[in-house]
């Protein structure tokens, strides 16, 4: 039996860049950046004090309050992505349940709730503790609450390799479509890891920018004055289906899935490898896995972080996969406007892809106001460029050496 083909029918995101496909739309390719103060909590004496958050979120706009209660903010977030995914995609998941399946990822899970739980350990005892706490910390809740809502009872699972795992999570939805295991997968990621440890730890690892003055020039990828990255949070799940069900149906297909890769650094447990071969060789993967040449690729929406380190090898890894079509490639970085959502951000930037296939847009890289020399490729720069694009690749890499590329096409 032939692989199936696998198309994208809908699309929901909850993001700093606003909540549901337009808002997150329109302000990609405005150039607008979603990154501020915090104000989830108090941030007075935390040497980074910016961060991307979900603003005018609730979750009772989507989630019965007593289920809402039970739920992480990244559970509250994954449920409320994926509705407004089924919605866009005028999917009935009630029709054929056991066809349809759920693969949400997140890197970190419940971190609001487990710091809040320790809090009353340390403060009230071990008798205190919530009989909750377990199933809204666990990260499998982001899968596992949208399947529980939504009535989904095919393959269920949760992916977490670090900031790797929202492409992982769209990646293994796609191959079990191809293999006739669903129909259909809500795939993506979720992260709500800005609070107090979530921020004070990874700037103690000195991977955060601090320009706290100036939040929205923080995160600027492939700038030589980029110090780091920028906290984010939010939820993007797409819909994945058969195509031939997709066109039964009469669904909008926004574009066809077509390729999926993944590599492994082996080499440290923060950094990433140096020469890029490894990071290299998930988009050459992905390429094959695609059954198209290097130089078919019109756009890829980097991994992008803004960290020293990260988009020079980012840089050398396109190069070395691409080889001449390199030069001709657009890329640019979507985190220079809504941070990094950890295991949110292939999901989120997979949306961003599959947009500028459908709309003929690709976003820009905000804030990139002084090239770095060693990053010499086309990354758009500061403004959306109106283009068709016809293939889009989406590049994530993790902490753990984890690195995924995707590939969509034109419909």
């Amino acid at each position: 039996m032939s692989e199936r083909r696998v198309a994208v029918t809908g699309l929901g995101i909850v993001s700093a860049l606003g909540i549901g496909l337009e808002p997150y739309w329109q302000a990609l390719t405005a150039g607008k950046s979603g990154i501020a103060t915090i104000s989830l909590f108090d941030s007075e004496g935390f040497r980074v004090r910016i961060a991307a958050e979900v603003a005018g979120f609730e979750p009772t706009d989507f989630i019965d309050r007593k289920a809402a209660r039970r739920m992480d903010r990244f559970a509250q977030l994954s449920v409320s992505a994926a509705k407004l995914a089924t919605e866009d995609a005028g999917l009935d998941i009630s029709a054929d349940p056991e066809r349809i399946g759920v693969v949400v990822a997140s890197g970190i899970g419940g971190v609001r709730t487990f710091e809040k739980e320790v809090e009353v350990l340390l403060n009230k005892g071990p008798d205190r503790i919530s009989p909750l706490f377990i199933p809204m910390e666990i990260a499998n809740m982001a899968s596992a609450q949208v399947s529980i809502e939504l009535g989904a009872q095919g393959p269920v699972s949760t992916i977490c390799t670090a900031c790797t795992a929202g492409s992982n999570a769209i990646g293994d939805a796609f191959e079990i479509i191809r293999r006739g295991a669903a129909d259909v997968m809500l795939a993506g990621g979720s992260e709500a890891a800005v609070t107090p440890i979530g921020i004070a730890a990874f700037a103690s690892m000195k991977a955060l920018s601090e320009r706290n003055d100036e939040p929205e020039k923080a995160s600027r990828p492939f700038d030589s004055e980029r110090d780091g990255f920028v906290m984010g949070e939010g939820s993007a799940v797409l819909v994945l289906e058969d195509l031939d069900r997709a066109e039964a149906r009469g669904a909008k297909v926004y574009a066809e899935m077509i390729g999926y890769g993944m590599s492994a650094d082996a080499y440290h447990i923060s950094a990433p490898e140096p020469t890029g071969k490894a990071a290299a060789r998930a988009m050459t993967n992905a390429i094959a896995s695609a059954g198209i040449e290097p130089s078919e690729v019109d756009y890829i929406n980097a991994h992008g972080t803004s960290t020293p380190l990260g988009d020079e090898i980012e840089t050398r890894a396109i190069r070395m996969a691409l080889g001449d079509s390199a030069d001709s490639v657009a890329v640019s970085s979507t985190k220079s406007m809504m941070g990094h959502c950890l295991g949110a951000s292939g999901a989120l930037e997979a949306a961003a892809c599959v947009l500028a296939i459908d709309r003929g847009v690709i976003p820009p890289t905000i804030n990139l106001e002084h090239p770095d020399p060693a990053c010499d490729l086309d990354y758009v720069p500061n403004h959306a460029r109106e283009s068709e694009v016809r293939v889009a690749a989406s590049n994530s890499f993790g902490f753990g050496g984890h690195n995924a590329t995707l590939v969509f096409r034109t419909h």
